[in-house]
């Protein structure tokens, strides 16, 4: 009976401090406030159609690893060309230039913010594939 009792003293005095901040209410001024979701009505741009990646020499296309990847930074205008292209993470020299050069005939959807045209950075990886 002893060992019950000491028990329940303890675990009182544990709950104790729990109990008195879950009866912190709610409505005290204090309290943070979430703020509430506010929608910015920005919708990003979308690639149109696929790039195509062409050589003049069919050879060249064997030195292109399957899968590797190009990171490049570009800004879509209102009329949703690719505009200031530049690589962050190339291949080759070689393949990079053909890539910006493919990348720069692409076509885009324009970004659009409340309905309205609106030109947008955008950060873009393509994968190399066969």
């Amino acid at each position: 009976m002893r060992h019950i009792l000491a028990s329940s003293i303890l675990l009182s005095s544990l709950l104790l401090p729990a109990a008195a901040s879950a009866s912190t209410p709610s409505d005290d001024a204090s309290a943070p406030t979430q703020a509430p979701r506010v929608s910015t009505g920005v919708i990003a741009p979308v690639l149109l159609d696929s790039i195509e990646l062409g050589s003049p020499d069919d050879s060249l296309l064997n030195t292109l690893p399957d899968g590797a990847q190009v990171g490049l930074t570009l800004t879509v205008d209102e009329k949703g060309q690719p505009q200031d292209i530049h690589v962050v993470r190339g291949i080759n020299p070689y393949w990079d230039a053909r890539i910006v050069e493919a990348v720069s005939r692409a076509h885009y959807r324009p970004a659009t913010i409340d309905a309205e045209k609106i030109p947008a950075d955008v950060d873009l990886t393509l994968t190399i594939e066969r």
